[in-house]
């Protein structure tokens, strides 16, 4: 007897029916729904491969959408988190770098008068 253990425990998820989740199930359901419904409705418009595609075309995103994950995001989080950074909150980010010891020793209103300059205090002199 063999007992399958996830590696990882998120990745648990209860098989309902055909081994597939509750999601996935409903999706499926759902995918082939539109399907049948799409080829009793457009069927006296068009011949049987167009129709067979259409359906095909229009039960594609049901599918895709119950089986979708990305990060451990269903297709509706993913999707709203697309939206969130792309189009709500869209930021550009640029570095700019700040050298806080220039400003302190490189400004004039810093440096106190009696101080030596850079320039000065770089020079050595050696005494024997």
């Amino acid at each position: 007897m063999e007992v399958k253990i996830n590696r990882e425990i998120r990745d648990y998820s209860e098989q309902v029916y055909f081994g597939l989740s509750l999601r996935q199930f409903i999706f499926s359901v759902l995918a082939c729904g539109v399907a049948v419904l799409l080829y009793f409705i457009l069927k006296p418009f068009f011949g049987i491969e167009t129709l067979s595609w259409l359906c095909i075309l229009a039960a594609a995103p049901f599918a895709g959408v119950g089986f979708f994950k990305y990060h451990g995001m269903t297709a509706e989080k993913a999707l709203f988190a697309f939206i969130k950074s792309e189009i709500l909150m869209p930021k550009e980010l640029k570095f700019k770098s700040k050298n806080y010891y220039d400003n302190l020793e490189g400004s004039e209103s810093n440096v106190r008068p009696d101080r030596k300059t850079k320039k000065e205090k770089r020079t050595f002199r050696f005494v024997r």
